[in-house]
């Protein structure tokens, strides 16, 4: 019986899901059975564990639990059939996130996408078993969905298309979906849904399961989700500062690059994979994967407000840090420097020189209302988009952290595409500070922050203020905060070069 799904499945179905796009993300086999050796093993050898998955796209994770239990209760229930049927009726259960995901996962787990047909390893008296999907719809109020925030304009949807209205996150009461009690929750949630935001934007989901499954108190609780968290932002602050400051949060296994957990996939600043333990708290063990190495460290997750996923990172933090100098989130300026939107037009009057994502043009003075400080003074403009498709390293493992940087000379603004960096009444200051930025040193800092595309004023509020009456170089500044060999070729083996001269678009 253990080659039961060996059997069934070969090649691995799931391992070919786990190939396909970014939308609905498929957990390869490995990683399901990496985050079950999470748990205490001894789970699979009782009868009594009950297992839930609240977003069940291909069924893995319940086939390589069912697995486990096959052979850690064979003692306990030496027969075949009796031993299937009670792990299948009674200790493993699933939310399908989509009717084909329904099916699919059914066929996974039962090998029959009916349970109550002939071909199902155990018999239901009905055609869902333990895997139920229910077509949930979304409380509208304002636009908006009043549980996830999807975009009305977006989801609304007539007859049978899927609205994404996962039941799990759609529920004041979760806990009366199966109206029990679970030992363990393990999923891999859907991780964001469309806003109704200009091109490409979304609103995370994941960790709506996350808060979701804390409600019914597990003693256990495992997901893969979004590594994106670590910095906040777009609604996702609070869920940031309950997770680094949970106790609970035993175990995270980090991956910088997505690449290394779902094969030619990418999800904005990697992803991650934790584990929750209700009844001991304490120190979280911390791993990260990048560039082909692993280090693993014992750490509180709330040393700083923005997780800091690289344990050399922490060491050069903290000697940067050391000096107590005044740090450049202090000077960013926040997005719409000057008021004005990223489809602001040029105007074919205007007295002022207005730098776009098009190009250049012209604006009037008189229509300028934010930023009127600015307009007359030398400044640094960088663009709030990073370097990286989606913020992944390239081939080597390298980032390069800022994009197009600038300087915009007195009378010069810009749109909402770019922030400033710092303005100044000479040309020089200005040079040198945009020469700081390009710098290896600064742009390792930011990208502590920065784990996805965007570049915000909080990017940097590790990198510290310097005097800009001269340039600086990354030589002087691995001097001047005393870092050690070992830590400046981790700099410069995880930052690319970037040219001191031009408009840093190199």
């Amino acid at each position: 019986m253990a080659d039961l799904y060996s059997a069934q499945y070969n090649p691995d179905v799931l391992s070919c899901l786990a190939n396909l796009s970014n939308d609905e993300v498929f957990t390869p086999p490995e990683i399901a059975n990496q985050m079950l050796d999470l748990l205490p093993q001894e789970l699979f050898s009782s009868p009594d564990t009950t297992f839930l998955d609240p977003a069940c796209k291909s069924g893995v994770f319940l086939r390589e639990i069912a697995k486990r239990l096959i052979k850690g209760l064979e003692e306990k229930i030496p027969d075949l059939q009796a031993r299937i049927d009670h792990i299948f009726r009674r200790q493993l259960y699933g939310i399908a996130i989509t009717e084909i995901t329904s099916l699919l996962s059914r066929r996974s787990v039962y090998c029959s996408k009916y349970p109550n047909g002939p071909y199902s390893i155990v018999k239901f008296d009905n055609s869902s078993g333990n895997i139920r999907f229910t077509q949930t719809r979304h409380v509208w109020q304002r636009g908006r969905c009043a549980f996830c925030g999807a975009s009305q304009q977006e989801y609304e949807r007539e007859g049978t298309l899927e609205v994404h209205a996962y039941e799990w996150v759609h529920t004041p009461k979760p806990e009366e979906i199966f109206k029990m009690k679970f030992d363990v929750i393990i999923s891999n949630p859907p991780y964001q849904l469309s806003d109704g935001g200009n091109g490409a934007s979304a609103k995370p989901l994941y960790h709506m399961f996350v808060e979701q499954s804390k409600k019914l108190k597990p003693r256990f609780m495992t997901m893969i989700i979004p590594a994106r968290w670590y910095s906040g932002g777009k609604g996702l602050d609070g869920f940031r500062s309950a997770m680094l400051n949970d106790p609970h949060i035993r175990t995270l296994i980090d991956f910088t690059s997505s690449a290394d957990c779902f094969p030619g996939v990418d999800i904005s600043g990697g992803v991650c994979y934790f584990l929750w333990d209700r009844d001991h708290p304490g120190l979280c063990s911390y791993t990260n994967n990048y560039n082909g190495k692993q280090v693993t460290i014992e750490k509180s997750l709330n040393e700083y407000t923005t997780f800091i996923r690289y344990p050399t990172a922490d060491g050069i933090i903290s000697k940067v840090k050391r000096l107590k100098e005044k740090t450049m989130d202090l000077a960013v300026t926040a997005r719409k420097p000057f008021g004005l939107a990223t489809n602001a037009e040029p105007m074919e009057d205007g007295d002022l020189v207005l730098r776009y994502n098009r190009g250049s043009g012209r604006y009037r003075r008189s229509a300028i209302k934010a930023g009127l400080e600015y307009i007359d003074k030398w400044k640094v403009m960088l663009s709030y988009l990073s370097a990286e498709h989606a913020g992944q390293p390239d081939k080597n493992g390298q980032f390069k952290v800022l994009s197009t940087m600038e300087l915009l000379p007195p009378g010069h603004i810009c749109t909402e595409t770019y922030l400033l960096a710092g303005w100044f009444d000479t040309e020089i200051e200005a040079a040198n500070l945009l020469a700081y930025l390009k710098t290896r040193f600064v742009r390792f800092l930011v990208g502590q922050i920065a784990v996805s595309q965007h570049i915000t004023k909080s990017c940097f509020s590790f990198v510290p203020m310097q005097d800009f009456s001269k340039a600086w170089t990354d030589g002087e500044l691995y001097a001047k905060y005393g870092l050690t060999a070992e830590e400046t070729a981790f700099i410069e083996s995880m930052i690319k070069p970037m040219e001191s001269g031009g408009d840093g678009n190199g």
